[in-house]
């Protein structure tokens, strides 16, 4: 009976020591992960503050080309205004010519 006993011990202690083991690796696994998230983290950030760099150059170039079309486009629209405002009134007279023949 004095084996079995000694048999219970040695395996429980070698559980207990085979949980403290996978416990400290486990540890050491969660330290090294977290290490390299925390650098894929800080390369990514890097990455990131680039693109937001070049969308902010990008947003600046596109709003100086709609600056610019507007302007363009608003000369244009003013010309034919003004096109269109003597047109309107020679068919004006036009019409105040027909009024006054019949």
């Amino acid at each position: 009976m004095g084996v079995a006993w000694a048999t219970l011990g040695v395996l429980a202690a070698t559980v207990v020591a085979s949980l403290f083991y996978l416990g400290n690796k486990i540890d050491a696994q969660g330290a090294e992960l977290g290490a390299r998230i925390d650098g894929q983290g800080a390369e990514l950030g890097g990455h990131i503050d680039t693109l937001s760099a070049r969308v902010d150059a990008q947003g600046a170039r596109l709003d100086a080309r709609i600056d610019a079309l507007d302007v363009s486009l608003g000369a244009r629209i003013d010309t034919l205004t003004v096109r269109v405002d003597g047109l309107n009134a020679r068919l004006d007279d036009h019409t105040a010519r027909h009024r006054h023949v019949g």
